[in-house]
């Protein structure tokens, strides 16, 4: 997940399009979350973690259609 997070950081300082950033941030919100499924004790920060993951994926492609929309 570390690596992810360093290709998307790379990414976004190069001004990757919102559509790869998207797709990096799905991927790590996918091993995210089987991450928390193996840990049986995982608390509840990583599931906070989890949402808030969620919630800014969604905000993103939020912004990414109103861009997509006003072209």
């Amino acid at each position: 997940m570390l690596e992810r997070l360093d290709m998307i950081d790379a990414l976004r300082r190069e001004d990757a399009p919102a559509s790869v950033l998207l797709t990096e941030v799905r991927s790590l919100l996918s091993e995210a979350e089987e991450w928390v499924r193996a840990e049986p004790g995982a608390d509840q920060q990583a599931i906070g973690a989890l949402q808030r993951c969620r919630e800014a994926l969604a905000a993103g492609e939020r912004r990414a259609g109103a861009v997509l929309a006003a072209r």
